[in-house]
């Protein structure tokens, strides 16, 4: 289902659409209760015919102005599709859909609660969750996707007592944040993002600014620490003032390891952790795997048992051809194949970047970090292809690289290349595409 297709900023002007206790969405869902409202949406628990409980997210588009709606509903759209991955530990959408105007969105209901019951609280299952949270995020980061927002409110609970993760659409876009300060004027809600975003994310700059899984292990990091201690690991975070001492002890790795030594079984988590919190990226956890390396033995199921293979729609078969396909992205679903392309144009090697002249170019969104000439492809042999930081510049015959690199499963490449195999996860300024045979 597209939610964008059937949505167009110019012809529909979205109706106020509250709903009370009782009241019928459609003829499919009676509403029980809400469960919760945020900057852009509310949240409802409803039952089908069959009387069965889900959660229905409504984007309140009558609530914001006319020139953000679009681009909300594009972002409405792929959280729907990220909720669509088949994963134990990522909540799953069934239906979605349009109110007056309005689009929703149906997903499983958990009714556990969130992380936040368990900060700071002694007998946690602090590995199963640990567990079930890296799992969730290791079949995000395979589909080519980076949550951005993990935070205990974004750790939900089903009735068998296993974590997913929600919300891994709006809040985890990098113009969220500050669209929400401009807009609703919550700084609080500000703040408790801030808390858990890596150093590299906090000011994006040119060189500095590619969005990588190991956003989401920093914040995997300060999560444990805050369920651990019951504090954040760089100190109070109530206003302005405390954000700007926050984040100068993040960018510097400050953060309180006593309090973590002294908390009970904190011992166990001090070299997880600290891999986490390191404030430069190449020196941090790069991957969930990686990160369950160092998890504590525990009661937790074996990762070969807890881990689920990626949705149907997010992976590209294309027998015997090569292919890449966006992942996340303005173009999030377009696909190009390699071979095909390279025969047509009688090369072999192809250009990608946000600029007309590459053989491949990416149309992302208007602040873009993507280079205008980024990376390069190279077909060796028969059947290998691979990938270059940069593009060979003729005017002035140099190499040149891009400005904020190219990634491929959180490694940096180089103008050397690096061969390419069935299931990386190329990141390209803001760009995602998955590389498939």
């Amino acid at each position: 289902m597209s939610l964008n297709n059937t949505y167009s900023g110019n012809v529909v002007i979205p109706e106020r659409c509250d709903f009370r206790p009782g009241e019928m969405v459609g003829m499919k869902y009676r509403v029980e209760s809400e469960l919760g409202q945020g900057s852009f949406g509310v949240v409802y628990k409803v039952s089908d015919t069959a009387g069965k409980l889900w959660a229905m997210k409504l984007l309140r588009l009558w609530d914001v102005p006319s020139t953000i709606r679009q681009p909300l509903v594009s972002r409405f759209e792929m959280e729907y599709k990220t909720s669509c991955i088949a994963s134990r530990n990522l909540v799953h959408s069934v239906d979605a859909g349009f109110l007056k105007g309005n689009p929703y969105i149906i997903m499983e209901f958990c009714d556990g609660g969130d992380l936040s019951k368990y900060v700071g609280k002694t007998g946690t299952p602090l590995v199963k969750i640990a567990y079930d949270v890296l799992n969730g995020l290791r079949d995000l980061h395979a589909n080519g996707k980076v949550h951005r927002d993990l935070k205990p409110e974004n750790v939900l609970f089903k009735s068998d007592g296993t974590a997913v993760l929600t919300d891994f659409g709006i809040s985890g876009d990098r113009n969220k944040r500050m669209t929400e300060r401009n807009i609703f004027g919550k700084p609080q809600q500000i703040f408790g993002t801030y808390a858990y975003m890596p150093p590299e994310q906090v000011n994006r700059a040119r060189g500095n600014s590619t969005v990588l899984p190991t956003t989401d292990m920093f914040s995997f990091g300060v999560m444990m620490y805050q369920l651990i201690t019951g504090e954040l690991p760089f100190g109070k975070l109530e206003d302005q003032n405390d954000l700007v001492h926050y984040q100068k002890r993040g960018k510097a790795g400050e953060w309180d390891r006593m309090k973590l030594l002294s908390a009970p079984d904190g011992m166990v988590w001090q070299n997880l952790i600290s891999k986490c919190l390191m404030p430069d990226l190449k020196d941090r956890i790069s991957s969930a795997e990686e990160a369950m390396s160092y998890l504590p033995r525990g009661e937790a199921q074996p990762v070969s048992q807890t881990f689920t293979s990626t949705s149907k729609e997010a992976v590209v078969k294309v027998t015997g051809r090569r292919s890449l396909k966006i992942m996340q992205g303005k173009e999030f679903g377009k696909s190009y194949d390699l071979d095909a392309l390279a025969e047509n144009l009688g090369r072999r090697m192809l250009t990608m970047g946000r600029e007309g002249s590459n053989n491949i170019c990416i149309n992302d969104y208007d602040e873009s970090y993507m280079s205008r000439r980024h990376c390069t492809f190279e077909k060796v042999g028969t059947a290998v292809w691979q990938i270059r930081d940069g593009q060979w510049d003729f005017e002035n015959s140099v190499w040149k690289n891009s400005m904020n690199g190219t990634y491929v499963n959180s490694h940096s490449v180089g103008q050397s290349g690096r061969v390419l195999k069935e299931g990386d996860v190329i990141t390209v300024g803001d760009v995602k595409l998955k590389y498939d045979v």
